[in-house]
C-alpha cells in the first residue's frame, strides 16, 4: 500500500514518521519510508539544489521540473519496486506537493501540472493521503523555532504558505475517498494516534 503524509510547512509530519513505522512493523507490517524530495542518491542530489538558501533565483518552471525529475527517479528506483515486494511504502510528499506549492502556491495552471505529474510518477498514485494540517502562522513559527530545517521554500512569503494550505483543502475536497485531513495543533501524542488509525482503518479494507 503507498501511504503518502502532506502538508504545509511546520505540520510535524516527518516528526511522526519513525513512530508511524515502527507501529507498522510492530503489527507485522514490512514498511519503507522515504521522503520527497529525495530518497534516492539522484533525488537527494536535486533535493540540495532545490531547499539551498542560496538559490534564489530559482524560477518556478525550473522548480517544478526539478521536482518532477527527483520524482520520476524516486518512483522507479524506490517506490514502485517496494510496492511489488509486498511492503507499505510511507512517503513524506509526493505529487500532491507539486499542485499545492507550484500549483497553488505559484499560481501554474494545474491541468498543465496533472498533466506533467501523471508522465512523471508513470499514473502511480496514492492508496491514502494523510493531510497533517496546522494553520499556516503557527506552522512557520515552528519552522523559524528550528532554524536548522530553514529552507529555500520556507523563506517564501506568507501569502504564499496560504495559498498552500487552501491548495490542499481543495485536494483534498476534490478527492475524499484518498484523503484524511490530520489536525497537527493537537499534542504530537494525539496526532500519531490518529495517524495510526487513519492507516490502520484503511489497510483492513483491503
Amino acid at each position: 500500500m503507498f501511504i503518502t503524509l502532506e502538508g504545509p510547512e511546520g505540520s510535524g509530519k516527518t516528526s511522526q514518521l519513525p513512530a508511524l513505522a515502527a507501529f507498522l512493523r510492530k503489527n507485522g507490517y514490512e514498511v519503507l519510508v522515504t521522503r520527497e524530495p529525495g530518497g534516492t542518491p539522484v533525488g537527494d542530489q536535486i533535493r540540495e539544489i532545490l531547499m539551498n538558501l542560496k538559490n534564489v533565483s530559482i524560477v518556478p518552471r525550473t522548480e517544478i521540473l526539478l521536482f518532477l525529475a527527483a520524482r520520476a527517479q524516486h518512483v522507479e528506483e524506490l517506490i514502485k519496486p517496494a510496492l511489488a515486494a509486498g511492503k507499505i511504502v510511507l512517503c513524506d510528499r509526493y505529487g500532491d506537493s507539486t499542485l499545492a506549492y507550484q500549483g497553488f502556491g505559484h499560481k501554474t495552471d494545474l491541468e498543465t501540472l496533472q498533466a506533467l505529474l501523471d508522465f512523471s510518477t508513470g499514473g502511480l498514485n496514492p492508496h491514502l493521503t494523510l493531510l497533517v494540517d496546522v494553520p499556516v502562522e503557527e506552522g512557520m513559527a515552528r519552522k523559524r523555532d528550528n532554524s536548522s530545517e530553514w529552507n529555500r521554500l520556507d523563506a517564501y512569503a506568507l501569502a504564499f504558505h496560504e495559498r498552500v494550505r487552501q491548495g490542499y483543502f481543495a485536494l483534498a475536497e476534490a478527492d475524499p475517498g484518498r484523503w484524511l485531513i490530520i489536525d497537527a495543533t493537537a499534542d504530537k501524542e494525539s496526532v500519531q494516534v490518529a495517524l495510526r488509525k487513519a492507516i490502520l482503518e484503511r489497510l483492513k479494507r483491503g
